[in-house]
């Protein structure tokens, strides 16, 4: 069984209620596919074979307390944030991440929302350029020149990008950790990750574009690829950029509108500055003793200094 380390960082406060991190370890311990679970450094260090989503799902449920993904995998790692802000009206939103095992295989592990219910076909494409949405990724990453195929398939009956598919529920979730032999994640990290609108059928079909993409249709959602901190080697709890804290990042859109939320006294200076552009002002406080001659000073006409005398 081939596992990742998760790096969960819980909403305890600086002293952690002992009767529920115990009930939250013991719950967690006794899952199929939890290898260990322990409280370290502040955050629980969980190892396991389930999908990291599901691992936070049951923390919060068990503890009834925040639970955010803080690292991932103990040896290399990268992250994709997937959407489809750029081209489309429907929000498709989620995170991928992946792990370069220390046994050779890589992880995907990921989930992703917005989707139609059903199966999705999911690559890693050659480039790592959003300026035209998903329209500039690019093709399937394929160093090989092998025809399209499925994530079983060998090295030359399959693109190194052919990760299959992945299954949206009812609610229009994906949930998936997908084992990989193939590709390596220092050979990914610059190029970008595309979920299609319809399933792959791995290169076993009979369209013309079956051996090409799998007739899965245009891509619906897409990120780039970009390094990530493994399990404990990331102590940020607050982001520098635009002072979002870690509790509140996973509750708000990666960017854009609704990403930060201003505070009162900065709406209120913003109001004022408005109001100096042009709106009437309120009653006038009385100047204070000397302003005004100071500003009559500093309205008045500079005076001509007179040369400085020369020696003959």
């Amino acid at each position: 069984m081939l596992t990742s380390k998760l790096e969960v960082l819980v909403d305890f406060g600086e002293n952690p209620d002992q009767q529920i991190l115990e009930k939250t370890l013991n719950e967690l311990k006794s899952q199929d596919g939890v290898v260990e679970a322990v409280f370290k450094n502040g955050a629980l260090m969980v190892e396991t074979s389930l999908p990291s989503t599901n691992i936070l799902n049951l923390v919060s449920n068990t503890s009834g307390k925040r639970a955010v993904l803080q690292g991932f995998g103990e040896t290399q790692s990268a992250v994709c944030m997937i959407s489809n802000q750029i081209c489309c009206p429907s929000k498709v939103m989620g995170v991928i991440r992946f792990q370069q095992t220390a046994e050779g295989p890589m992880v995907a592990d990921g989930s992703i929302d917005g989707l139609a219910s059903g199966l999705h076909g999911l690559h890693v494409h050659d480039v790592g350029d959003l300026s035209q949405g998903c329209e500039s990724i690019g093709d399937h990453y394929n160093p090989r020149g092998s025809p399209h195929g499925g994530p079983e398939d060998p090295e030359d009956h399959r693109h190194a990008g052919d990760l299959g598919n992945i299954v949206a529920d009812e609610t229009g979730r994906a949930t998936f950790r997908i084992v990989d032999n193939v590709l390596k994640v220092w050979d990914i990290i610059g190029r970008s990750v595309a979920v299609t609108e319809q399933r792959d059928d791995l290169g076993q079909g009979s369209s013309p574009t079956s051996k090409i993409d799998g007739d899965s249709g245009k891509p619906i959602a897409c990120g780039i690829i970009a390094r990530s901190a493994g399990i404990f080697q990331n102590p940020k709890r607050i982001c520098a950029c635009d002072g979002v804290v870690v509790w509140d990042e996973r509750d708000r859109p990666l960017a854009g509108k609704g990403r930060r939320v201003e505070k009162s006294c900065c709406k209120k200076e913003e109001s004022g500055e408005r109001r100096g552009r042009g709106a009437p002002l309120g009653p006038r406080a009385p100047a204070r003793p000397g302003a005004v001659r100071r500003a009559r000073l500093a309205s008045a006409p500079p005076r001509r200094r007179a040369a400085p005398a020369r020696w003959v």
